[in-house]
């Protein structure tokens, strides 16, 4: 079955917001929000993916992911991190910088390329931003995480992934001196407006509770 580019990444969203948010079925302005579209357009595009098979949906219903579109799903987010990891691993891409380039390239259909460039990178779990990379039979390696805002002062963590991977966010996340499994320790939090100081190799920074929603750590 061939998709259109549109297609496939609504159905991406679908499968991402599930992964994310451990839920089996989606809202359709939850949907939305994700693609940063209106209701009225999200409806109208789950039509045509309802009528492929690819999604179970009712008018102002929740939205869940047949069998056949969660295999697709998964093999476009597989594509789309692979190629991250590439980017990153191989072509010295920074990391705010190959999501972008992902999103081109996740729409090869070359069942064969995506599979060698798996091998290529020696099969990994995480992409650079620290999601989990579905493997061929569509399997996702899980890892319990929390934010850094849910860390209690005193305490310390390791960052393994982000929840927003914008190319703004990423480069504020360097910028405080931050990356995959940076060690961070809570040093204070502000009880009226989670203003929050972490330290990172030695350094403090003082951050927003924004920030510290979209840091996941272990």
């Amino acid at each position: 079955m061939m998709l259109s580019f549109t297609e496939e990444n609504y159905l991406k969203a679908l499968q991402k917001i599930v992964l994310e948010s451990c839920i089996e079925k989606v809202g359709t302005n939850e949907l939305a929000t994700a693609l940063l579209l209106k209701p009225a357009t999200v409806n109208n595009m789950l039509k045509k993916l309802k009528e492929k098979e690819l999604v179970h949906y009712e008018k102002y219903g929740k939205i869940n992911l047949t069998k056949t579109g969660r295999k697709k799903a998964l093999d476009i987010i597989r594509k789309h991190r692979l190629w991250e990891t590439f980017l990153y691993e191989k072509l010295e891409f920074n990391w705010d910088e190959v999501h972008e380039v992902a999103e081109q390239l996740e729409h090869i259909k070359s069942e064969k390329l995506v599979d060698k460039l798996d091998k290529l990178l020696e099969y990994p779990d995480f992409d650079p931003h620290g999601d989990p990379i579905p493997n061929k039979k569509g399997e996702v390696k899980v890892q319990v995480k929390k934010t850094l805002s849910d860390v209690a002062v005193g305490s310390s963590c390791k960052m393994v992934a982000v929840k927003d991977d914008s190319s703004s966010f990423l480069q504020y996340v360097i910028k405080v001196g931050l990356e995959l499994n940076s060690e961070i320790v809570v040093v204070s939090k502000q009880e009226y407006d989670a203003i929050t100081v972490i330290e990172v190799n030695g350094l403090e920074s003082i951050v927003s509770q924004i920030f510290t929603e979209n840091i996941l750590v272990v």
